[in-house]
């Protein structure tokens, strides 16, 4: 078993905001980063979507994304997710089925303001596909067969295992600002077998790190008794 650890989520990196988080109870609202392509327009998803989940946490989009359209990936009610470049090349190479993409993001807690890294996802992978190779049929079921490819794309689309994937029912802090950056609490550096990255370094990456024993980071991950839900909000 292998494991990539991927980082999701709209944050000042892009999007310039972060998605709502309730420390005290987990609870958190998963938003998307921007959209930047051409989109099918039958496909088009919006943050208005967002709009209850936010609510329910007393959050509201800033203006700026609110007019904007999501690149919704991963889809936890498809159990998708979509790379290119570089990171599709890794995952196409080093995943295949049974291995595990675990999706973190940079959350701002409701009361705090603080920025907590928490994990808010998982896909075991079922198959690794092109994304041009998906059929017209299919294209609503990941934000880059949303879009209009070109024929050279690179694209490739993950189909999580039913059961086994989805969107967590509340978010796993993993991190803390130490050493001038954000990096994976050292306690769970030990439990998950290490990072391929140094010192747990969280950030977003052409180059994705590995949980370096996979199996045992599936069986700490296992132990948190945290829900896997198939949906978006």
């Amino acid at each position: 078993m292998k494991a990539l650890l991927v980082r999701v989520g709209v944050d000042s990196s892009c999007g310039n905001w972060n998605g709502p988080v309730n420390s005290q109870t987990g609870e958190f609202a998963y938003v998307p980063i921007p959209e930047s392509k051409q989109l099918h327009p039958q496909l088009i998803r919006p943050y208005s979507e967002l709009v209850s989940s936010l609510d329910k946490l007393g959050s509201r989009l800033p203006e700026w994304l609110a007019k904007e359209n999501m690149h919704l990936d991963p889809d936890f009610s498809a159990l998708t997710y979509g790379d290119q470049g570089q990171r599709a090349v890794q995952i196409n190479t080093k995943l295949s089925t049974g291995d595990l993409i675990v999706f973190y993001a940079g959350l701002r807690d409701v009361k705090s303001r603080a920025l907590v890294y928490g994990l808010i996802g998982l896909l075991v992978v079922e198959r690794i596909k092109r994304a041009k190779d998906i059929p017209a049929s299919e294209w609503q079921f990941n934000a880059h067969t949303r879009r209009v490819l070109l024929q050279d794309s690179t694209d490739i689309v993950v189909i999580g295992q039913k059961n086994l994937s989805g969107r967590l029912s509340r978010c796993l802090p993993i991190g803390s600002y130490r050493d001038r950056a954000y990096r994976v609490y050292p306690e769970l550096l030990s439990e998950w077998g290490g990072l391929t990255v140094n010192d747990g370094y969280l950030q977003r990456s052409a180059r994705l790190p590995e949980i370096l024993d996979a199996k045992l980071f599936y069986f700490w991950l296992q132990n948190q008794k945290v829900e896997l839900l198939n949906c978006n909000n």
